[in-house]
């Protein structure tokens, strides 16, 4: 296993347990009463700001020029239209549900590059897509009596198609061509405009109602975002879109775990059965061989 691919698979794991960590802080925002739209949009706002001072910490120009903008503005839609559309399915379906079934985009992914691109996914891939599915509907399935409908599955399923084009314009488009960090700082700031649109220019978006919420807001900009969508797109570029969305099966499980250890939410036997079909599927795709080659990489 080369050096490349140990990073990218890194990165990856990292990526999906940072995205994980939104119950962590988003929870306590909820719990003072913030609503969800006005989360999303204090957590791409504060991440963007810190993304920006970090680039510039480091002396990277935040200039874009023209060929980079009208992509960027699209990855910036599509990542603010996948927050929105699973906004919307929890408000009539349960959370577990919403949290099985986007992780249907592996598999949008794993479609489209073969479609695409004729880059078919090894037998080990398909192994992993399969049991990690299987596993996180073990784990975030709340059993019955569980709402569900067909408006819901309709957000979920556009939710997973906008999330695999994501990630398959991160990696084979001209944007491959900017830093990794440039390309998380430009995504962040094209979702603003939409969650205002929503928040209708602003004015229904809330005040944070203390420093407690302050320090939760913030927490939610650098670890779910910033760090989460950084490393994400490192690892596109290093091991490819459909093992790096297989490995975001990571993303629920840390969230399960969260929960437990900080909330004191209960781990049944099930969940606990599909934290181990997870780690499997995820142990699976990692000793996959990985020999397709990766598009070329910018400096970080």
């Amino acid at each position: 296993m080369n050096n490349r691919r140990v990073s990218g698979i890194v990165c990856a794991a990292l990526g999906a347990v940072a995205f994980g960590m939104n119950p962590y802080f988003g929870i306590p925002l909820y719990a003072e009463g913030m609503e969800p739209l006005s989360v999303l949009f204090y957590r791409f706002a504060l991440g963007s700001v810190l993304m920006g001072c970090l680039l510039k910490a480091r002396g990277e120009s935040l200039r874009l020029e023209r060929r980079y903008l009208l992509l960027t503005a699209l990855v910036g839609l599509l990542l603010a239209s996948t927050c929105f559309l699973w906004f919307m399915s929890f408000r009539i379906m349960d959370s577990g549900i919403g949290a099985t079934l986007i992780f249907i985009y592996p598999i949008m992914v794993a479609l489209m590059m073969w479609g695409l691109y004729g880059e078919r996914p090894s037998g080990s891939t398909i192994a992993g897509i399969v049991t990690a599915l299987g596993g996180v509907a073990l784990t975030c399935c709340p059993g019955t009596g569980a709402r569900i409908c067909a408006e819901g599955l309709v957000y979920l399923t556009l939710a997973a198609v906008i999330y695999a084009i994501y990630f398959i314009i991160v990696r084979q488009s001209v944007l491959r061509e900017l830093s990794a960090g440039k390309l998380t700082f430009y995504a962040m700031v094209f979702t603003l405009p939409v969650f205002l649109v929503v928040l209708r220019g602003g004015y229904d978006l809330q005040m944070l109602p203390s420093l407690h919420a302050v320090g939760n807001a913030v927490g939610l900009a650098i670890f779910p975002s910033l760090l989460s969508f950084l490393f994400t797109t490192m690892a596109i570029r290093r091991i490819g879109p459909t093992q790096t969305s297989v490995l975001g099966a990571l993303e629920p499980l840390t969230a399960v775990v969260l929960g437990v250890v900080c909330f004191g939410e209960q781990l049944s036997l099930r969940s606990a059965a599909g934290i181990v079909i997870v780690l499997a599927a995820v142990t699976l795709v990692v000793c996959a061989d990985g020999k397709k080659k990766s598009a070329p990489e910018p400096a970080d």
